[in-house]
C-alpha cells in the first residue's frame, strides 16, 4: 500500500476538520451576540461574520499542501505520509483555535461595538501559524 496516499489526503482532510469546527464555533458564538444584540434592540453587527469565514482559510492551506505532497513524488513516502497528516493537524488546530478567537471576538464587538481591528489582529496572528506550517513543509517537500 502506498501510505504516502494517506498523507496526501489527510493534509486536506485534517485541515478541513480545523476549519469546520472553527467556523462552527464562531458562528455560534455570533448568532449569541446577534440574539443579545436583538433583546436590547441595537443593531447587530453584520462584521461579525468576518470572524466566522476566517477559519475557512485554513482549508485553502491544506489543498495547497495536498498538491504539494502529491507534486513530491521524488521526496520519501514516509516523508510525504507525515507531512500530510502532521501539517494537516497544524493546520487545522489553527483554524480551531481561530474560531474560539473569533467567537471571543464577536462577543466584544457586539456588547461594546468597538474593538474590531483589535479582534482580527488576534485571529490574524492565530492565521500566521498555519501559514508557518503550510510554508515550512512546503519547503521540506521541495
Amino acid at each position: 500500500m502506498n501510505y504516502e496516499f494517506l498523507g496526501t489526503a489527510s493534509a486536506l482532510a485534517l485541515a478541513a476538520c480545523g476549519s469546520a469546527a472553527g467556523t462552527g464555533i464562531a458562528g455560534m458564538a455570533a448568532i449569541g451576540a446577534w440574539k443579545k444584540c436583538f433583546i436590547q434592540n441595537k443593531p447587530a453587527p453584520f462584521l461579525l461574520l468576518v470572524f466566522v469565514g476566517a477559519p475557512l482559510s485554513q482549508t485553502i492551506y491544506g489543498m495547497i499542501l495536498m498538491n504539494a505532497v502529491m507534486a513530491a513524488s521524488a521526496a520519501d513516502p514516509t516523508v510525504r505520509l507525515a507531512a500530510g497528516i502532521f501539517g494537516g493537524i497544524g493546520i487545522g488546530m489553527s483554524a480551531l483555535f481561530q474560531g474560539r478567537a473569533g467567537a471571543n471576538g464577536c462577543d466584544a464587538l457586539a456588547e461594546t461595538g468597538k474593538g474590531f481591528g483589535n479582534y482580527i489582529m488576534v485571529v490574524g496572528v492565530v492565521e500566521t501559524v498555519a501559514l508557518f506550517v503550510m510554508v515550512l513543509l512546503l519547503g521540506i517537500l521541495g
